[in-house]
């Protein structure tokens, strides 16, 4: 009898590790296809004739749908079968590559854009609930550092292969190369998947989903207007009407977003919430997600401005500005499993706080290039900046969930990513707008168009570097959770 309930929890571990793996791969394919963004926006400019802010619209709109999605998956996780959640996650991101790739405008293209980011909304979370769910407490660490493994392949192959396909062919195998990658991913997963967990009947409620739409989607598209305006005789008009849209969407989104909070408090009391917020109880998840969300401003702000940087100020291809972030991607990964054990180990201070230095120190240092800044220079920072950032994510990511209640997971998992997405569009928003601005100052002041740039490049990472300050502080208040954390009452 012994032997054979030891026999059928081993194939149960055999199978939930074949999910994970499933999962990852699907990742990886994500990670892929906005990895290979960033280096393509400064030709997206130039073969679809639009401005540097309407480009980063590619990477905002994708980010902004993942926040209005990605709320609804602690519903979706509840009430679907893991393998039916998989299904319609890859299902959508690969009808959204296919959509890009056939794109004949811009206006297609943001569409292909939106319908793959409602993919991976879902893809996400559901990763990291099913590996809260089935890894025990005192190995989540050394899964994580594997996740790290795998999702920094994607970075450190992303932007050299986008750079290869940007000057040997164009922009459109960006998607072409991904989709049957997508495809493949969804036929496997569909078929070997299985269920983990039973559905249960959780409600969705529409008013929540409504509110949580506006609420993100005006505090970003208000943070995307930071700097607008025009130019030549209109600029004055331009630039008065970009306020006002500027203050009536953040004004929508914080409104929005006040009532969907009310009403979440309001739901969760019978625990029919959208996204139950009595998460934010434990004081070490919501330091973590604040870090979190810092860390999601400044890094995905810098990764979008350092690729304009390198080729509108520096001059390089797009091949060898793909190459510049290869090492540091590849740092990452080859450091995951390691970041792992020492965090099961160790805990969270020995692996923060260094992580948090060498992050707001490379911030800085970026605020001094200029025009002849060496690319060796700009590599080794890239390096240090990935090396610090492996050092901070595993951490986060396991200490933030590990601080809940299991019946909380899918909904930690939610609040984290939306929380990150939004901080991320939030983070590109500003920084392309405040390159922009500074860009263009610096070119009436009659700085040749390298000199501007660079200008405007060092605007932005100062912004990143000041946004960055306080990740010093939450590097020494959080702490690892308990393994044996118990399931304990949320109350009313």
């Amino acid at each position: 009898m012994t032997a054979a309930i030891a026999a059928t929890s081993a194939r149960a571990q055999a199978g939930a590790e074949r999910v994970i793996w499933l999962l990852l791969a699907a990742a990886f394919v994500a990670i892929l296809n906005e990895t290979t963004m960033g280096v393509a926006i400064p030709h997206l400019i130039a073969d679809l004739g639009i401005t540097a802010v309407a480009a980063q619209w590619l990477t905002t709109a994708f980010m902004l749908t993942m926040a209005i999605i990605i709320p609804t998956t602690g519903f979706l996780l509840q009430r679907l079968t893991t393998r039916a959640v998989f299904v319609t996650a890859m299902s959508l991101f690969s009808a959204g590559t296919a959509v890009a790739l056939i794109a004949p405008g811009f206006p297609v293209l943001l569409l292909g854009r939106v319908i793959q980011a409602s993919g991976t909304a879902i893809m996400l979370p559901l990763l990291m609930t099913t590996i809260m769910t089935v890894v025990p407490a005192n190995q989540r660490g050394r899964m994580m550092g594997r996740v790290t493994v795998v999702t920094a392949l994607a970075p450190a192959i992303g932007p050299a292969l986008s750079g290869f396909l940007l000057d040997a062919l164009s922009w459109r195998w960006n998607f072409g190369v991904v989709l049957p990658i997508a495809l493949i991913t969804l036929a496997v997963g569909a078929r070997w998947i299985h269920n983990l967990g039973e559905p249960t009947a959780a409600p969705l409620d529409v008013l929540s989903v409504i509110l949580s739409a506006f609420g993100f989607g005006g505090l970003v598209y208000g943070l995307s207007r930071i700097g607008g305006g025009g130019h030549g005789a209109d600029a004055a008009a331009a630039a008065a009407a970009s306020t006002v849209t500027l203050v009536v969407s953040l004004v929508i989104g914080v409104s929005a977003l006040g009532l969907f909070v009310w009403r979440q408090l309001r739901l969760q009391r019978v625990d029919d919430a959208l996204l139950d917020l009595r998460v934010f109880r434990s004081a070490n998840f919501s330091l973590s997600i604040a870090q979190l969300a810092i860390m999601a401003m400044a890094f995905f702000g810098v990764i979008t401005v350092l690729p304009l940087y390198a080729q509108g100020v520096l001059g390089l291809s797009a091949l060898e500005s793909g190459l510049v972030v290869l090492p540091g991607a590849l740092a990452m990964g080859l450091a995951g499993p390691v970041i792992g054990r020492i965090y099961d180990r160790w805990g969270t201070r020995v692996l923060l706080i260094p992580g948090a230095v060498i992050v707001v120190s490379v911030l800085w240092l970026f605020t001094l290039l200029s025009q002849t800044t060496p690319v060796w220079l700009l590599t080794i920072g890239q390096t240090a900046l990935s090396l610090g950032l492996a050092l901070s994510f595993t951490p986060l990511f396991t200490a933030s969930l590990g601080s809940l209640p299991p019946r909380l997971f899918s909904h930690g998992s939610a609040v984290g990513a939306t929380v990150q997405q939004v901080a991320g569009a939030a983070g590109i928003a500003v920084l392309i707008t405040t390159m922009s601005a500074a860009s263009t100052a610096a070119a009436q002041a009659g700085a040749t168009d390298a000199a501007a740039g660079a200008a405007g490049s060092r605007a932005a990472f100062l912004v990143a570097a000041i946004i960055a300050l306080p990740l010093l502080v939450g590097a020494v208040l959080i702490r690892k959770p308990a393994d044996t954390l118990e399931e304990v009452p949320v109350g009313h």
